[in-house]
């Protein structure tokens, strides 16, 4: 069959990587994709919320199957725009619906999703512009850090704590009254902060069964020791060390399992990823948050720890026969260290010469921001380039991470030297 995924990030190239080694498979088609996919796939200059280009080039190309890659073009719809037309109806999308989406779109209808379902999560409230007073009140009655959430998409920059509650009232109101963070800040969720370490629990639906895919931690701050601005994502590890089958049994039955039935309960359709943000507090596991899609960098550490044919996979979520398929796992750890550009997070320069990726070896090099200009690989994002490796454990397997992004060389390169420190 012929595929296409949309995307051009990470996560995409581990996608095509991925589906690139199915007999099953004919060719495959990424949009934007990047440097690295353009070695495996071919890649098509169609923006992933431009569905009538979309549309165009899936009944040209005979498309069998699309696979979404980011948050934005599910939030926007475009599984109900292939549900809606005659000629694309057929097609097989792997992503959520619209409705399901706002699972990601909106925290404010996740939380009251999580609390109709008695799913374990943060107590909160939220407030928009007018009710902001409400929001100083409120503040004044928790105890700090204070954590403050963007209620819609601000591209994984929306979540603020504070220890100050004077600067937790600047920032609300920064939030709400001066529109910091644009639309996706007209409701603010202010929530109880909890103290624990962070995992990530990735699911995936056919919205009749699922199936639990490995574990990862991912580490979103900047700087070592997780210090400084948060970004999209500075390496991951999978599985994690202190997710034990216990601590894992927990979160099936009071996370998982809640999660699939109260979608089902409340009629919203889902075939595709549901990524668990959790919390370990003591020993029980809380949601932090949903997201509608897999991870970046978690999927550079996931997928390569799977056996099957990712093609077969998504079929069965796409026939909603998932229950049929029996996941086969690499039992040993994987790593990811990703390398980005100078002033990341911040304001940064693109179109920087990639040195050193062709000496490589016992790694996999997973493309996130790079594109190709006069036939050399150039930067062109903050996250650059992820560097994946296997070991026994962790620590062995990060060793060789860290030797091969040694390797690479562009004007300004970054990265995390301190991944795994508090496992």
């Amino acid at each position: 069959m012929n595929i296409l995924i949309l995307g051009s990030g990470g996560r995409e190239h581990t996608f095509a990587w991925k589906l690139a080694q199915s007999p099953r498979l004919s060719k495959l088609f990424v949009a934007p994709g990047n440097a690295g996919t353009a070695t495996i796939a071919t890649n098509v200059p169609i923006g992933v919320n431009d569905f009538e280009a979309i549309k165009d080039f899936v009944i040209k190309e005979q498309i069998a199957m699309v696979v979404v890659g980011p948050e934005d073009p599910l939030v926007n719809g475009v599984h109900d725009y292939f549900l809606q037309d005659d000629e694309l109806k057929n097609i097989a999308v792997i992503g959520p619906e619209k409705l399901a989406a706002t699972l990601e779109g909106s925290k404010e209808f996740a939380k009251e999703f999580m609390m109709r379902h008695n799913i374990p999560t943060a107590q909160y409230k939220s407030f928009t512009a007018n009710t902001v007073e409400d929001g100083f009140k409120f503040l004044e009655e928790l105890n700090p850090p204070f954590v403050l959430k963007a209620d819609g998409l601000a591209a994984g920059k929306g979540v603020v704590i504070l220890n100050d509650l004077n600067d937790a009232k600047k920032e609300l109101k920064a939030m709400l009254v001066h529109e910091k963070f644009g639309s996706a800040s007209t409701t603010v969720v202010i929530e109880e902060f909890l103290d624990g370490i962070e995992l990530s629990v990735f699911v995936l639906t056919d919205g009749i069964s699922y199936k639990v895919l490995p574990t990862a931690k991912d580490y979103k701050r900047i700087g070592e020791g997780d210090t400084g601005l948060n970004t999209g994502g500075m390496g991951a590890i999978s599985p994690v060390p202190f997710a034990s089958k216990e601590f894992m049994d927990k979160i099936e039955h009071q996370i998982v399992k809640p999660t699939v039935e109260g979608l089902k309960k409340d009629n919203i359709p889902y075939k595709g990823f549901i990524f668990i943000g959790l919390i370990k507090v003591g020993n029980d596991p809380k949601v932090i948050e949903y997201n509608v899609r897999m991870g970046d960098p978690e999927t550079e550490v996931v997928l390569p720890r799977l056996k099957n044919d990712l093609v077969e996979v998504f079929e069965a979520v796409a026939n909603q026969t998932l229950s049929n398929i029996d996941l086969q796992l690499d039992g040993r750890t994987a790593t990811t260290v990703m390398t980005v550009s100078g002033g990341y997070p911040g304001s940064y320069i693109k179109g920087k010469e990639i040195t050193g990726i062709a000496s490589i070896d016992d790694s996999l090099v997973f493309h996130a921001g790079t594109t190709l200009l006069d036939g050399k690989v150039v930067t062109n994002g903050g996250r650059v380039m992820a560097i994946t490796s296997f070991g026994d454990d962790f620590k062995s397997a990060l060793n060789t991470s860290y030797k091969n992004v040694e390797k690479l060389s562009f004007e300004g390169m970054n990265y995390r030297k301190d991944l795994g420190f508090d496992l």
